[in-house]
């Protein structure tokens, strides 16, 4: 099963230094569904495609990069840029299981919507060497900064996390043996 996402928006209501200004760390969230909409905007904000570009630059565009999502009602996706759909992955909320594997910060299985930014070291290694670690790290910088200003443009809050226990948030998500979690954004109503 795949949800198919709407086109994004590419004029907004706030302006950028709106979003900047108003971007904070909230760890309480209202339980309340994101509007598919929303989670379309979020998702091209992070890795989706602007003509043969994508939103975010990438080192040689190598493009190490993986986004996977959790929605609350409807399980674990990967998201597929290309076709700009969500791809199911196991129809299950893996939020909580999530939240455990991140030294119990509970506001995780709380947000609607999880976003997990992972990488495939080796599509920048092969081409940059040991370097490439480097630019892999700089790119998830810029992608978790749209995914950040994005959601305070769409009324909605967000976390930055980084505190969780890698292999256990691999084994939760099942994630392919070459894919590292490197950053976990909880996304919902403030």
């Amino acid at each position: 099963m795949s949800i198919h996402l709407p086109d994004p928006q590419l004029k907004g209501t706030k302006s950028l230094e709106e979003c900047i200004y108003n971007r904070e760390s909230v760890r309480k969230f209202k339980d309340k569904k994101i509007e598919i909409e929303k989670i379309s905007q979020i998702l091209w904000s992070a890795q989706g495609l602007k003509g043969f570009k994508r939103t975010v630059p990438s080192a040689g565009a190598t493009y190490p990069l993986e986004i996977y999502v959790t929605l609350k009602d409807k399980g674990f996706f990967h998201y597929n840029f290309k076709k700009h759909i969500l791809e199911l992955i196991i129809e299950e909320d893996l939020s909580k299981n999530l939240a455990r594997a991140s030294w119990d910060q509970n506001f995780i299985s709380e947000a609607y919507m999880n976003i997990i930014i992972c990488a495939i070291f080796s599509r920048t290694t092969q081409r940059y060497g040991e370097r490439g670690v480097r630019y892999v790290f700089i790119e998830i910088g810029h992608c978790a900064q749209n995914v950040h200003l994005e959601a305070v443009a769409l009324g909605l809050a967000s976390v930055p996390i980084g505190a969780y226990e890698d292999d256990r948030v691999k084994e939760v998500l099942n994630l392919p043996k070459k894919t590292e979690p490197l950053y976990i954004i909880p996304i919902g109503y403030p």
